[in-house]
């Protein structure tokens, strides 16, 4: 049995101030980008019968909290080594979206509850905690800036709490999520949810294709007068101020990231790296043209004209 003293050492005021912060940025920031980009997963709980057993949401968050405090704690032991890169990012992203779609489809098929016909009860409870883990190759924005600090922190045990208190502070929107999921799979509605389901999967789909980079973009045009050695660009909630701005080719570049509100654009995905901000990135000469940037869920993009 570990004494007041031994605890403390293994679970130090850091790692206890990290915990509180991510519960913290789950509740404030996390729910509504969360919920989201991740929700759609808990639609495979809706799926069958099985589907409205309440217990299946709580192992769906027991999966989410198991993967979230595995990978926290290989973030903070192993740092960028064990972080995935944004193109890989994007290729889940587009998974996970037809994912969504698949079982929106599934959903709106059935029958409501009155004329479904009998079906075999035997639940697949490894199905929920699977769902559940496999939010964590899903990340929302918040879900990135948590790894950076993950990452940062450079213990195991104090990654591992600040990904943990973070999937706490976020677990109390998907267990209404999943509660009115289940309640909508027993009637007429399941087919109005499955169309929104629906968007939101293609919405996921879009949303890993800018983040890939594979949607062309054409080139601005080229601006009046020298670019700048040093650029400015506020983060807010709607997208990256001013979305295009002017900087001079041929020389190193300053980007200089300004925070306005948490959310998905605190994460900035740049020269195919992701970066957590507020920041300076310094860019190495470029040649005339633009570089495209892009938020590390893929919903925002801004362009940098070198000229």
């Amino acid at each position: 049995m570990l004494l007041p003293a031994e605890f403390a050492s293994l679970f130090p005021a850091e790692s206890a101030s990290l915990l509180a912060g991510g519960v913290a940025a789950g509740l404030v920031a996390g729910t509504a980008t969360c919920t989201a980009v991740q929700g759609g997963l808990l639609m495979g709980l809706a799926d069958g019968r099985h589907g409205r057993d309440p217990a299946l949401v709580g192992w769906f968050l027991v999966g989410r909290l198991a993967s979230y405090t595995v990978v926290g704690a290989l973030l903070g032991l192993l740092g960028s080594a064990v972080s995935l890169p944004p193109q890989a990012r994007a290729v889940l992203l587009v998974a996970a979206g037809l994912m969504v779609v698949v079982f929106a489809v599934r959903l709106m098929r059935r029958r409501p509850a009155g004329c479904a016909k009998a079906q075999p009860a035997a639940p697949r409870r490894y199905k929920a905690p699977l769902l559940g883990a496999a939010t964590i190759l899903v990340p929302c924005g918040v879900t990135l800036g948590m790894e950076m600090i993950a990452i940062s922190s450079g213990s195991p045990v104090a990654g591992a709490a600040v990904m943990a208190g973070f999937v706490a502070g976020t677990a109390p929107a998907f267990a209404l999520l999943g509660y009115v999921l289940r309640r909508v799979s027993r009637t007429g509605l399941a087919r109005l949810a499955g169309v929104v389901a629906i968007a939101a999967g293609l919405w996921t789909v879009g949303a890993g294709v800018n983040l890939g980079g594979w949607i062309h973009v054409p080139e601005a045009p080229a601006a009046s007068g020298p670019g700048e050695r040093s650029v400015t660009v506020w983060a807010t909630r709607e997208g990256y101020r001013p979305a295009m701005v002017t900087a001079r080719a041929g020389v190193p570049v300053e980007v200089i990231f300004k925070l306005v509100d948490q959310g998905c654009t605190g994460t900035v995905s740049i020269g195919g790296r992701d970066v957590a901000l507020p920041a300076t990135v310094r860019l190495p000469p470029q040649r005339p043209g633009s570089l495209r940037y892009v938020c590390g869920m893929g919903m925002y993009t801004g362009l940098i004209n070198f000229v």
